[in-house]
């Protein structure tokens, strides 16, 4: 998994050289989506490029619904940020996984 798509070190280049699979998008790119057309259309791109290649994505750092409907219209295969849940550690989380 390549993390943090589209800041820092996690260049395009990396997307042809490394073996992965799955993209995570920044938090950065989804947190002003709702209101910022830059940022929908900036999200979007990265997640068309994603699979145009081939790779799944999660888009991290999802805090509300708007966020979540509009990742969904893009056609993101994964979202995760406190909309649905709070970081936990790994017993409490195994916990609450047997009940699914």
């Amino acid at each position: 998994m390549l993390d943090d798509f589209g800041t820092g070190y996690s260049s395009l280049n990396y997307l042809k050289q490394l073996p992965i699979d799955i993209v995570k998008i920044d938090r950065s790119f989804i947190q002003n989506m709702t209101y910022d057309q830059k940022e929908q259309k900036m999200a979007k791109s990265l997640i068309d490029l994603s699979h145009i290649l081939d790779l799944k994505v999660v888009a991290e750092g999802i805090e509300d619904e708007r966020q979540a409907e509009l990742l969904k219209i893009f056609s993101c295969d994964f979202g995760q940020g406190y909309l649905f849940g709070k970081p936990m550690p790994k017993e409490e989380f195994l916990e609450l996984a047997k009940r699914f």
